[in-house]
């Protein structure tokens, strides 16, 4: 029987726990890495079927039916949450819709080009953006705004591009409206 003062100097060249204590060293980072993985796939799911909301609902601008129909931003923006893509993933109260009109391309206003954000009132609702649907032949820019939750953040930082930590995702339509 070796004394324990023996086991103390031979407690080194143990290596019987060896695999365990790797395993533990390389599965931390491998699941960061998988849900971090998760989290962007999410995040570009979200983006294109804000995208395609987006684009489905331009056609109710592009064909003049929003315009003549008298609809106002708020039946507008019901209209954008009410598509399959939106009412699955997204809070439509968080959702902000920006409808921007110009009589040529040359005319379309610089603000537009720049990035924008989503600001929320008092009771946590997107507040509006722009609304002007134009005229029979103008150039619309439709934009619908929505901030993800990042999960993932400390593991992938760069996916949180917003001051509260969200992912801001933008999505765009621009066309020219038919003349009705």
């Amino acid at each position: 029987m070796r004394s324990p003062f023996r086991r103390l100097l031979t407690l080194g060249r143990d290596e019987r726990a060896a695999t365990a204590v790797e395993f533990a060293m390389l599965v931390t980072p491998l699941i960061g890495l998988i849900l971090a993985s998760l989290q962007l796939t999410l995040i570009f799911y979200a983006g294109q079927m804000l995208q395609t909301a987006a684009v489905t609902s331009s056609r109710e601008l592009m064909t003049g039916n929003a315009q003549q129909a008298g609809k106002t931003q708020i039946q507008f923006k019901s209209d954008v949450c009410n598509a399959p893509t939106v009412q699955v993933l997204f809070n439509c109260s968080k959702v902000m819709v920006d409808v921007q009109s110009a009589s040529s391309y040359t005319g379309i206003n610089g603000a537009v080009t720049t990035p924008i954000s989503v600001s929320y009132d008092g009771s946590g609702n997107a507040n509006p953006g722009a609304y002007s649907t134009g005229n029979p032949g103008d150039i619309i820019i439709l934009r619908v705004a929505y901030d993800w939750p990042v999960i993932a953040s400390p593991l992938m930082p760069g996916l949180a591009n917003e001051a509260n930590g969200e992912h801001l995702l933008v999505a765009t339509s621009v066309f020219k409206t038919e003349p009705y």
